[in-house]
């Protein structure tokens, strides 16, 4: 008697029979569909991650401000920050309108002002009329906010630009053309052309008090500098604690770009 066996070459091993009307092989091929489709969505990215759906531009664009802003924050806290130089006191070495890089680290990391040495510094008091603003709420405001991440130079602008001449504990003195300090004449060959280091104004002997500065413009005749503060706090010279840092560079504008090094010169 004949015997009808199951057919064992239609579909894949263990499928079983198919339902009366199915094509062919229909539950295998659901099966890799699946498969295929769950190997989509695990696939590794070119960097070895599984691939992300990209964030919308509303969210990208501030994320990437926010970020710059952090990082402009910590130059300006940590590294460089950019001033004016608002008048001609320090002439020729820095004009009206430069914008310099003062270097922020070198204080850090245990850096002391000495002679020779540009250097930005907070106003000691009396140094600086008070600034006048634009009297718009939102400008003020706004220039605030960048002054404050770095962006632009401090809105409030009480901070001058002068060289190092003398430090804590030596004495300087200038009569007729030279400049002293502890007896020994000092070379200065930055002076503005026509200068001369005491640009009729002899003072001194002064000894320059602990912790403080004595400075002075290298447009010595058009420099209201340490000179002209001896009756003020301090007797002219500068507390190191408002030293910014020393000048590193001017980087505006391009025609008079200029490395003071480190630590300036």
């Amino acid at each position: 008697m004949a015997v009808n066996l199951p057919d064992t070459h239609g579909g894949d091993a263990g499928a079983g029979t198919a339902a009366p009307g199915a094509p062919v092989g229909g539950r295998a091929e659901a099966r890799r569909a699946r498969r295929a489709a769950e190997g989509r969505r695990s696939r590794p990215s070119k960097n070895g991650r599984p691939g992300r759906r990209p964030r919308p531009w509303w969210i990208e664009i501030p994320a990437m401000a926010a970020v710059g802003l952090v990082v402009a924050l910590l130059i300006k806290t940590c590294l460089f920050q950019v001033f004016t130089i608002p008048s001609g006191s320090m002439e020729n070495t820095l004009r009206i309108g430069d914008r310099v890089g003062v270097n922020k680290f070198a204080p850090l990391t245990g850096w002391k002002p000495e002679p020779g040495q540009p250097v930005v510094f907070k106003d000691p008091g009396g140094w600086l009329p008070p600034q006048p603003t634009d009297g718009n709420p939102l400008t003020d405001a706004l220039g605030s906010a960048l002054s404050f991440v770095g962006l632009v130079p401090p809105k409030d602008d009480n901070y001058l630009v002068k060289r190092v001449i003398a430090t804590g504990g030596q004495i300087v003195q200038c009569s007729g053309s030279t400049l002293t300090v502890d007896g020994a004449k000092v070379d200065e060959p930055y002076l503005h052309p026509g200068d001369d280091s005491c640009a009729g104004l002899d003072f001194g002997p002064v000894t320059v008090p602990q912790g403080h500065v004595w400075v002075e413009g290298d447009h010595r005749s058009d420099s209201a500098d340490s000179r002209y503060h001896q009756r003020g706090p301090g007797g002219g010279a500068v507390p190191v604690d408002n030293v910014v840092g020393p000048v590193s560079a001017v980087v505006w504008p391009l025609g008079h770009l200029d490395w003071f090094g480190w630590v300036g010169r």
